[in-house]
């Protein structure tokens, strides 16, 4: 598995693990991530959770690290509080064969978090250490936009065997994307790979692609900075297909 990891990774290095509690049963983690939000982080993890699911026949639970704004539970369906074991541990609610834990089964649907970084990092410290997420294949991680005290948490608290960078093609996306790459270099977690998001909008009616935010920005960047250009999915691919994330699930599936 090193063998396969050190081919993807052209930015980041390998890990030094000694100062991490490897979490029990959890073979790899996953972060999707970016610098900015509102690029697609949550439907691209949601995406590649269920397909890693579903299509690769992986064990795989999904943990929506992202404390201010939780978004899994809407979107995986899923709206009830996870029950609590006899050794005080959160069981994560399982739908459509992926195991999920988020703040957002914690507290009510509506509710605003006004936490400073401290309470940020003891609440991922108990999605990912108090949870029963028994033996996994991958967990995929929904992180939060921005390179700050979430990402930092993370990146203590999991051996992250990798990071999926997610960007749309616009300049300014992509100056944040950078910033999450290089984040994550900091942190020596390996990048896998950069996934283009809202590429452009295919019209349901002709089939004639319209580049919204501009054509080819991320396969640009991704090549200058020496990483993996993933693929790109349009934003018709994103409502009509829910769960049909298939060249990350083919990726994976291959080097995997």
């Amino acid at each position: 598995m090193k063998g396969i990891l050190s081919s993807f990774t052209r930015v980041g290095g390998v890990r030094g693990y000694s100062s991490i509690k490897k979490v029990e049963g959890i073979k790899h983690a996953i972060a999707v991530a970016s610098g900015k939000g509102g690029v697609g982080k949550s439907t691209t993890a949601v995406n590649l959770a269920v397909a890693l699911a579903t299509k690769c026949q992986l064990k795989v639970g999904l943990l929506d690290a992202d404390v201010y704004g939780p978004n899994v539970p809407i979107m995986m369906k899923i709206n009830r509080k996870p029950e609590v074991t006899e050794d005080k541990k959160m069981v994560p609610i399982e739908n459509y064969g992926v195991k999920c834990m988020s703040m957002g089964l914690l507290v009510e649907t509506d509710a605003a978090f006004v936490w400073r970084g401290p309470m940020v990092g003891n609440a991922l410290g108990k999605m990912v250490r108090d949870v029963t997420w028994g033996k996994l294949d991958i967990l995929v991680v929904d992180m939060p936009p921005g390179t700050g005290d979430a990402q930092i948490a993370i990146s203590q608290l999991l051996h992250l065997s990798g990071a999926l960078i997610v960007s749309t093609p616009q300049d300014v996306a992509l100056m944040d994307a950078r910033r999450g790459v290089k984040m994550f270099s900091k942190v020596q977690v390996p990048i896998l790979g950069i996934v283009e998001n809202m590429s452009c909008f295919t019209c349901p009616h002709c089939g004639e692609p319209s580049f919204i935010f501009g054509n080819g920005g991320t396969r640009k960047t991704a090549s200058e900075m020496g990483l993996e250009f993933v693929g790109e999915v349009d934003e018709i691919q994103i409502i009509l297909q829910p769960f049909g994330f298939r060249i990350i699930c083919w990726r994976f599936q291959r080097r995997w």
